[in-house]
């Protein structure tokens, strides 16, 4: 096939680029260059998605079988993006996000669930919001109709992670010593390696398939102690984990998902659904998930072979991770 990613040379739409490459697809990327090199193989074009003299030179003399969205994140420039290239490609494939439910992360989603209010035709740079990528499908159904696919992603882990949750657990875990594990152990988590979600994303693309799948591990697939421990194995570290109860990370002022990342307080009506994106219909279509472990372990390698450099300290201008000597003073008390 001939596939035009959006993006496709960070994390996600790099794991859709070498996928498809392996499958022997022929791969254009159209992204700016600024932040990764495109993978060797692929036809990549330069240019911001929001130019629209660098989207007529994108699509000009070629045509795809379809589109693959990685980098959407502003309903104008996905509409302008999709209104180009309906005539230039057979389908359009969205990555969208659990963050465009309404309901979560309070409630369970699925498939069915109601998204944000969100116009698809709203001025170009908005605030960042969760409602934005609702107003994205929105724009991507405007233009491409039934002839497209939305992605509802979960929280994505795995090499060449830009935003850092789990660098941050592997770098954390692998100093030593005491470390400040939070809540119970057993707390459920579902996550999905970048390259499980785009070999479930092409396989999509391949049979013509259509329509909305939350694209995450089952629900209770793993939990915080798995992960946690998987991070000591893999770093070879002498860490001890002393889980720490909500209630004693709270009083602290500890922020949640932030401060300690992927960390919810588990009693709080806020973060019910935060774990528990239903994907049960993207399991029956075909999505398979690696162990945690091997994902882990892949990501540790990837760090360790210079893979920090990728890595954001940062989530929407916010610091990752929590301060040394806060975490001490807790762990002392």
């Amino acid at each position: 096939m001939d596939l035009l990613i959006l993006g496709g040379s960070k994390f996600l739409g790099r794991a859709y680029a070498g996928a498809a490459l392996a499958r022997g697809h022929r791969v254009t990327t159209f992204n700016r260059g600024v932040s990764r090199t495109d993978l060797p193989g692929v036809e990549a074009v330069q240019g911001d998605r929001t130019d629209a003299a660098d989207l007529a030179r994108l699509v000009d003399g070629r045509r795809w079988d379809a589109v693959i969205d990685t980098s959407g994140q502003q309903p104008h420039d996905v509409a302008r993006a999709a209104e180009l290239l309906r005539e230039h490609a057979g389908h359009y494939s969205f990555v969208s996000s659990v963050h465009a439910f309404a309901h979560w992360p309070a409630e369970q989603v699925d498939e069915n669930s109601p998204t944000h209010p969100c116009d698809p035709d709203l001025p170009a740079d908005q605030p960042a919001a969760n409602a934005l990528k609702a107003g994205c499908e929105r724009a991507v159904l405007k233009y491409f109709g039934e002839q497209s696919s939305l992605l509802n992603c979960g929280l994505l882990i795995g090499p060449h992670e830009s935003v850092g949750r789990l660098p941050w657990w592997l770098d954390r875990i692998a100093r030593g010593g005491r470390v400040l594990a939070p809540g119970d152990p057993e707390q459920p988590l579902s996550l999905i390696d970048a390259r499980d979600f785009a070999a479930f994303g092409l396989d999509l693309v391949e049979q013509g398939a259509t329509g909305r799948y939350v694209t995450t591990a089952p629900i209770g697939s793993t939990s915080m102690g798995e992960l946690l421990r998987a991070c000591v194995a893999a770093t070879g570290s002498d860490a001890e984990l002393v889980w720490t109860a909500d209630t004693v990370l709270t009083a602290a002022e500890v922020g949640p998902w932030l401060e300690l990342p992927l960390w919810t307080p588990g009693a709080d009506p806020e973060w019910y659904g935060t774990w528990r994106a239903d994907s049960s219909k993207a399991a029956a279509a075909g999505l398979r998930i690696r162990p945690l472990a091997d994902t882990v372990r892949d990501t540790w390698a990837w760090l360790e072979a210079g893979g920090r450099s990728e890595v954001s300290s940062l989530v929407v201008g916010n610091p990752l991770g929590i301060d040394p000597e806060k975490e001490q003073k807790i762990l002392s008390a």
